[in-house]
């Protein structure tokens, strides 16, 4: 293994990009496609195993204070290798100093607690696109049940209805 990270756009075979997250679950879109979407983050990685692309993550940001990660994708028999890790910490490199947020697999929110980030109770997610991918996600455990409130929201009145809307 000659395993190696990239962090810019230059001389990136898309197709191979495209493939790493389609084999991944995590995107059907084409090469062309995967470039614009990775033109367009201000943060990048990708893996290398001597000249075959293995993973690959991006980042949208301002620049200042807010970024959000997309599109971490390690193939199969790489992972556990701390390989996924490593790349984590390349694309955080290049967002120092800003808040971070993520959408991960329930399957994976043990791995980035391991790196330090937390479980927003706050974060709200509107998704658009194939109904059959929503419920999918639904099936996954990516949503909480529709209207689920914590135990310490139960009953209160800023959780009865928009704050804004004061009855009579």
């Amino acid at each position: 293994m000659e395993i190696w990270y990239k962090t810019t756009l230059g001389e990136v075979d898309w197709q191979e990009v495209a493939d790493v997250l389609r084999r991944s679950g995590l995107s059907d879109h084409t090469a062309e496609e995967q470039k614009k979407a990775f033109s367009n983050s201000g943060a990048v990685v990708f893996v290398y195993d001597g000249k075959r692309i293995i993973g690959v993550a991006r980042a949208l940001t301002d620049g200042l204070f807010q970024a959000a990660i997309y599109n971490v994708a390690l193939e199969e028999e790489y992972q556990g290798n701390g390989i996924g890790r490593k790349m984590i910490q390349k694309l955080l490199e290049q967002l120092k100093g800003q808040n971070v947020i993520l959408y991960t697999h329930p399957r994976t929110v043990l791995m980035y607690e391991k790196l330090g980030f937390r479980r927003a109770k706050t974060a709200l997610e509107l998704f658009e696109g194939d109904p059959s991918h929503i419920a999918w996600m639904e099936g996954e455990g990516f949503f909480l049940p529709k209207d689920y409130r914590f135990k310490d929201e139960i009953g209160r009145a800023d959780m009865q209805g928009p704050a804004w809307k004061k009855e009579g």
